[in-house]
């Protein structure tokens, strides 16, 4: 029998219950020990509370956040939220130690305030109104000393969110291996490249990609990562309305692109050497060497052959070719798309007319 997973709480779940224990001590001078919250979802949640500091400047609650059987790189850290009265009504949001500040438009949360997202901000505003008196507000500044280094494991950097994470959470809940929080983490690029003027874009699956992206003199702001969820990030770009995406990376991962599959996870979608060696007997290679394709474990390997036969020139670019009419087929059109394929060392392999052009519009350095 399989092992039930265990859900866990959010970051945003995490200070929202901080705010809740150092009300209650304001209040009545009560030490919890733990708090019970509405999640976004609707889910009651019970969350510890590891320790409530009274210091000079304020009441500090600390939260260790549980992100249950999720591999979550905050599982386990501290969450620090400190809350002081004001003398207004609004409730105000800082920035403690390893939260990050906004740098760039197209995020849901304004340039200059700290990445703190609407979901937690609700969670914390409505404990705030439940047990302060109305028009009593607060300020309330969460840290997560832990943050600046995690950071550099997140997309933040690439998003603009400078000085450490970000504290998230839509429901409040976190759900083992979420794969759609994950695909969720990845849009936010393509809104940041958007506000930045950038209505073409550069997809990368990965390092390779950003790496030969880079060494082209496309411009970095434009660089999207979409790991595996090629497809997930193409209708998103499609809803966008972006003009044009430039699908740049690995043979072995935009190969799969070439027949049709847009999740290229190794364990959901490996027809890589199928799809060479049935483009490769399209363009006339004999048996032997199809035979050989199929033998082969890697791309690389089937790179070799490929040469041999001296089909590199006809193979690559039509491969190129066919990513980019399954891609705009799966958008519905909606979006012009080019592909370029290349080397696990960064050497191009071919690419498209779809490719030159909005290489061309995005002023890449390909003579």
């Amino acid at each position: 029998m399989a092992k039930e997973m265990k859900n866990g709480y959010t970051t945003g779940s995490c200070a929202a219950a901080g705010v809740k224990a150092v009300l209650l001590f304001m209040l009545n001078k009560t030490i919890s020990t733990e708090v019970e919250l509405t999640a976004l979802s609707g889910e009651k949640l019970i969350i510890p509370i590891k320790y409530i500091n009274i210091s000079k400047d304020g009441i500090w609650a600390e939260v260790i956040k549980d992100a249950g059987d999720d591999p979550d790189i905050t599982h386990g850290v501290s969450v620090f939220t400190k809350v002081t009265l004001n003398n207004n009504s609004a409730v105000k949001f800082f920035a403690g130690d390893g939260i990050g500040t906004v740098t760039k438009e197209g995020l849901s949360v304004p340039v200059g305030q700290p990445s703190i997202n609407p979901g937690p901000r609700r969670m914390m505003t409505t404990v705030v109104h439940e047990l302060l008196p109305e028009g009593q507000g607060c300020d309330i500044t969460i840290s997560i000393p832990a943050g600046r280094e995690l950071a550099k494991r997140t997309l933040n950097p690439i998003l603009g969110i400078e000085g450490g994470i970000s504290v998230i959470g839509t429901s409040g809940v976190v759900r083992p291996m979420s794969e759609e929080g994950f695909k969720n983490s990845l849009t936010p690029q393509i809104d940041v490249a958007l506000a930045a003027g950038f209505s073409d874009q550069i997809f990368v699956p990965g390092k390779i990609g950003e790496n030969i992206a880079v060494a082209l003199g496309l411009p970095r702001q434009a660089i999207v990562q979409t790991s595996n969820f090629i497809g997930h990030m193409l209708e998103y770009a499609a809803d966008k309305n972006l003009n044009g995406v430039l699908l740049l990376g690995h043979l072995g991962k935009l190969v799969k692109v070439s027949a049709g599959n847009f999740y290229t996870h190794s364990k959901i979608s490996d027809a890589r050497l199928e799809t060479i060696a049935a483009y490769s007997a399209f363009l006339g290679m004999e048996q032997a060497g199809i035979k050989r394709i199929f033998n082969c474990i890697t791309t690389e390997a089937a790179m070799t052959i490929i040469k041999e036969y001296h089909l590199e020139q006809e193979l690559y670019p039509l491969l190129c070719e066919r990513a980019s009419i399954r891609s705009m087929q799966h958008v519905f059109q909606k979006l012009k798309i080019g592909t370029v394929m290349a080397t696990l060392k960064g050497e191009l392999l071919g690419m498209d007319e779809n490719a030159k052009r909005i290489g061309e519009k995005l002023h890449w350095n390909i003579k």
